[in-house]
């Protein structure tokens, strides 16, 4: 039991911290905070994701790209040009690493707004980092997985912010049903998401990336979208524009 709550808690806090930090904070721009609630929620989506923690700016060139690039084959993730979801998963991987090290090839308009706080960006993507939270996860499943095959939950584990990015990027360009009739291949991939925290609405999003809430019809529940009410109303965030949609766009 205590294998299954760290589980389904690590689970949606790592996924809470990508949506809200990687995704709608640092790629779109969706609100805004100041310095101390930016470098707050680094180190938050660093213990949260822990040894599949994000650059926050190079997640956010990553996925403006995706935006950009849609469904061709510049787009970073899209099951169009991968055979299957694990040769996607690897050919991200690779992109974001170049990302990171700067030897990928990143356009201008990508890389304007960017919350950046390189020593520490350094510290958690590293190698040690990644080790020690393993080492971590494997010490915890050691002491209480209560038999061996809870231990198949552990890659999972290690690897849950790129099984949460690969499950949308695959799956919802690939399944689901459709709201607006885009360009693209998107769908929304949950009638109610309460699995992805409102990302399953990939359709939606598509049409409106800026959007602070990722539902549009009555049943499409975003659970982040009133922890953001929340926190704007706490004066932790602003929101530039006061609404539940954004504008589509692919420049930021």
């Amino acid at each position: 039991m205590i294998i299954l709550i760290f589980f389904g808690g690590l689970w949606y806090l790592s996924l809470f911290s990508q949506t809200f930090f990687q995704h709608r904070y640092a790629a779109h721009a969706s609100f805004k905070m100041n310095k101390f609630w930016e470098r707050f929620f680094f180190i938050f989506a660093y213990i949260t994701q822990g040894s599949s923690y994000m650059s926050p700016r190079a997640y956010a060139i990553m996925h403006r790209m995706h935006h950009a690039y849609t469904d061709t084959e510049k787009d970073p993730h899209s099951p169009s040009f991968s055979s299957n979801i694990f040769t996607m998963m690897w050919r991200t991987k690779k992109i974001y690493a170049g990302i990171v090290k700067g030897t990928f090839p990143v356009e201008e308009r990508f890389t304007k707004h960017l919350p950046e706080w390189p020593w520490f960006d350094k510290w958690a993507n590293s190698g040690l980092s990644k080790v020690v939270w393993a080492i971590a996860y494997t010490t915890f499943f050691v002491l209480f997985a209560p038999s061996p095959w809870f231990y198949l939950l552990l890659p999972n584990v290690i690897l849950m912010g790129a099984f949460h990015g690969a499950l949308i990027n695959w799956f919802a360009h690939k399944y689901g049903y459709i709201n607006f009739k885009l360009k693209n291949t998107s769908h929304n991939l949950i009638f109610v998401d309460l699995l992805m925290l409102g990302e399953s609405y990939h359709n939606n999003h598509h049409k409106r990336p800026s959007a602070i809430n990722f539902g549009n019809r009555w049943h499409e529940i975003d659970p982040v979208y009133p922890i953001i009410l929340f926190l704007k109303w706490l004066g932790i965030i602003k929101v530039a524009k006061m609404q539940t949609v954004g504008i589509a766009h692919t420049e930021h």
